[in-house]
């Protein structure tokens, strides 16, 4: 699966409790992303390791979470319409703050953009929509800590689609596995993606972002 697990009393005891984190497994330059899609496209990026074919659109936007649980509460642990196939990929971190570097967040905040005029010049010339959300636990409770979710479209969609990514691996049966784990309520037995803080390099980034200082 070529992805590093850890039991998830382990992990909910390793990770902040509150705050703008970046939570991702990361291995030497770089760092995984989920997405969930239908089997048309899930079956044709993972054979090919990009994005493309019939039923996939670049004209559309497409968000990437560095965050297992925060996508599962998305896909419904994969058993949500059209999100029925897991993918975990694998790119850059160098290509991850290039994405960051291009966001703007899909609401104003006062504390980042100072006008709305500001915001809205952002809006129009960046591709990338930024969202801090309430991250989940495995029942979809949610929790003080925020999570990141990252919506790219244009130009830099197909780049990232076609050219940052270094491999593309399918989780679907996993995901099910800890599934029926969480239903049977054997919690002991679930394991989860080991994943831990993210900070990008360039200091303008972390502000853009409004990343938790602590963190």
């Amino acid at each position: 699966m070529n992805l590093e697990t850890i039991a998830y009393s382990q992990y909910i005891e390793s990770i902040p409790k509150e705050g703008r984190c970046i939570l991702g497994q990361q291995r030497d330059d770089q760092i995984i992303v989920y997405q969930a899609y239908n089997n048309a496209i899930a079956d044709f990026a993972l054979e090919n390791q990009y994005f493309g074919g019939t039923s996939f659109s670049y004209s559309r936007m497409s968000w990437i979470k560095p965050n297992f649980l925060w996508m599962m509460y998305r896909c419904g642990w994969a058993e949500k319409e059209n999100q029925e196939r897991v993918l975990g990929i694998w790119i850059n971190k160098s290509d991850f703050d290039f994405i960051l570097n291009e966001s703007v967040f899909s609401s104003y905040q006062e504390n980042i953009y100072k006008t709305r005029v500001k915001w809205k010049q952002e809006l129009v010339n960046k591709s990338v929509r930024l969202q801090w959300d309430p991250d989940h636990d495995i029942y979809g409770n949610k929790k003080e800590r925020k999570a990141i979710q990252l919506g790219i479209k244009g130009n830099l969609l197909e780049k990232y689609g076609k050219e940052m990514i270094s491999e593309i691996i399918d989780l679907t049966d996993y995901v099910k596995q800890q599934k029926e784990i969480i239903d049977s309520g054997e919690i002991d037995k679930l394991q989860v993606p080991k994943e831990w803080v993210y900070k990008p390099k360039n200091v303008e980034i972390i502000e853009q972002i409004g990343l938790s200082k602590n963190e």
